[in-house]
């Protein structure tokens, strides 16, 4: 049997071969960082596909691409009572794996292998997660799993057995004359069929006189699940007994393995997995690409759909602030006692639209407007707050209606919205920063600004020359652009030309920053749709790394 002696022969790999590795390596990366942000339904489905992807590339292709040297790791897997551990102990003529009445009776794994291949074996992913035998029985190039079962009750048992199924380069499977009807077995070759997996079935434990008929219906179940060309081998019923088999019940099944041990037909073996397992990939990227596209869709729905729900209840804002809905209440009634008679800002404005009043009353005016700010910022909070309610309510009942967009009631129960405490400091803070605004327009018209193109020069003889402060005439502006009426007549007869572009500044500023508040409503929806994993192109990436993959094997 041909040994290589030197190591570096096994690493050693022709450029095409490395090409290969790359592009699996590649692969391996996008769909490892693929996410399914979304919780659609066939989310979960696609999940446990690319966990499949991910466990065949990193246990079984990129091992095997890059250790193609290594022995053909034959895992014997069927039902629970097929006689499996049974079957190994015969082949290797010794307790290597415990068989007996007990279920589920594996318990772990055993990988059984001759003691020159330690070495080639021990990078081999399945070695971490088995316990190992050595005998010489077994010959070199070849290496035998006893798998749990494919029906354990214990759940842990059966994931191991998909597992060490998807990492191995040849299948055993062992049935018997009662088990090989059952459906979860036909479900699992079924796949590796369409991997392009090397399978061999063990028909045990059937009575001889049985035996003829049971073969032709398992052939004939073979050949509908693409199993045709299969080896199918028989191990008669012995009847009760303890250990391994007498070596002429599985003479058939050791002159196989002998076969396949040698070194040419091992790898011809290997190779022919790995190049069903390497062509079943394009079918597995392609539908993880499906649901990636699939949530890309989904979220361009939702983010529609929330941007919809959004426009009435910006229209119905606008109207309310343009209609003076801000100045209902204590603005209003606050206007209403600053200018009633004998208070300071009554006939403000006299014939000829001169100010009343000097130094004096200017201060007492200062004064006596500054609840009236506060009643704008407290008026202002109260519109900006049923706005982000009126929003997030929006959003959420177009998310969660049964005709909404798909996936958008789930995804109500994944974002992070700020509770009514944090909508309410939120609400305040953006009114303050409104009036501090007036306030700030006022003030750099007396710096030497200019708004809207109105002349400085009006604007601070109405203000300076008159004697009336920044802060009663941005009060009173405020106040206009909250909807009194009598504010803003009294703003332009102040600033002449200038007052009505600052009542409608101010005006407009609002229903801004409004719009802004109800915006950041749908942020917490943007920020699960901004997933890089949501973007339209998200499955390009492995598309292109497939596109590189087919153009190798």
């Amino acid at each position: 049997m041909a040994v290589l002696d030197d190591p570096r022969r096994v690493l050693a790999r022709p450029p095409a071969a490395a090409e290969l590795v790359e592009a699996v390596e590649d692969l391996r990366y996008a769909a490892e960082h693929t996410r399914f942000p979304l919780r659609l339904p066939g989310a979960d489905r696609a999940e446990e596909s690319r966990g499949r992807l991910v466990s065949q590339l990193v246990e079984h292709l990129l091992p095997r691409l890059t250790q193609l040297a290594a022995p053909a790791v034959v895992v014997v897997a069927g039902s629970t009572g097929a006689g499996k551990s049974t079957l190994v102990n015969s082949l290797v003529g010794a307790e290597v794996s415990q068989a007996g009445v007990l279920r589920p009776t594996t318990r772990r794994a055993v990988l059984v292998h001759h003691p020159a291949d330690a070495g080639l074996l021990a990078g081999h992913p399945v070695h971490h997660d088995v316990e190992v035998a050595q005998t010489e029985a077994l010959p070199r190039g070849i290496a035998l799993l006893d798998a749990p079962d494919l029906d354990s009750v214990v759940e842990e048992n059966r994931v191991r057995a998909y597992r060490l199924l998807e990492s191995a380069d040849l299948w055993l499977f062992v049935t018997t004359a009662t088990r090989y009807g059952d459906a979860l077995p036909w479900r699992v070759l079924q796949d590796a069929a369409t991997r392009g997996t090397t399978v061999a079935m063990v028909l045990n434990r059937t009575a001889r006189k049985a035996l003829p008929q049971v073969r032709q219906d398992l052939l004939a179940r073979m050949r509908e699940h693409g199993l045709g060309s299969s080896p199918l081998f028989t191990v008669p019923d012995v009847g009760p007994h303890t250990g391994p088999l007498d070596a002429d019940a599985v003479a058939s099944v050791s002159r196989w393995m002998t076969m396949l041990a040698g070194p040419d037909r091992a790898r011809t073996v290997v190779r022919r997995t790995l190049k069903g397992a390497l062509d079943a990939l394009r079918g597995w990227v392609d539908e993880l690409a499906a649901a990636v596209e699939d949530q890309a869709v989904a979220a361009g729905e939702i983010g529609a759909a929330v941007t919809q729900s959004l426009v009435p209840v910006r229209q119905a804002q606008a109207a309310g602030v343009r209609g003076g809905s801000v100045a209902d209440g204590a603005v209003r009634s606050r206007w209403l006692e600053l200018t009633a008679r004998g208070a300071p800002l009554a006939g403000l404005v006299g014939r000829g639209g001169r100010i009343r009043g000097g130094a004096k009353e200017a201060r007492a005016r200062t004064q006596a407007v500054r609840p009236l700010l506060d009643d704008l910022v407290a008026g202002a909070r109260l519109t900006l707050f049923a706005a982000r309610d009126a929003a997030h309510r929006a959003v959420e009942t177009t998310l969660r209606d049964p005709d909404g967009p798909r996936g958008g009631a789930a995804l109500v129960d994944q974002v992070t919205v700020p509770k009514t405490r944090g909508r309410k400091a939120a609400a305040r803070r953006v009114a303050t920063a409104w009036v501090d605004n007036g306030l700030a327009l006022v003030r750099d018209l007396l710096s030497g600004g200019e708004v809207n193109r109105v002349s400085i020069v009006l604007v601070r003889r109405a203000i300076v020359q008159r004697g009336i402060g920044a802060e009663t005439v941005a009060a009173m502006a405020l106040a206009g652009a909250a909807g009194v009426a009598d504010a803003a007549e009294t703003t332009a007869a102040v600033l002449g030309p200038a007052g009505p572009e600052l009542v409608r500044a101010l005006r407009d500023d609002l229903v801004a920053r409004i719009g802004a508040e109800i915006d950041a409503e749908a942020e917490a929806v943007g920020d699960v749709l901004a997933d890089p994993d949501l973007a339209t192109d998200a499955a390009s990436r492995l598309r292109l790394r497939l596109a590189v993959l087919k153009e190798l094997i």
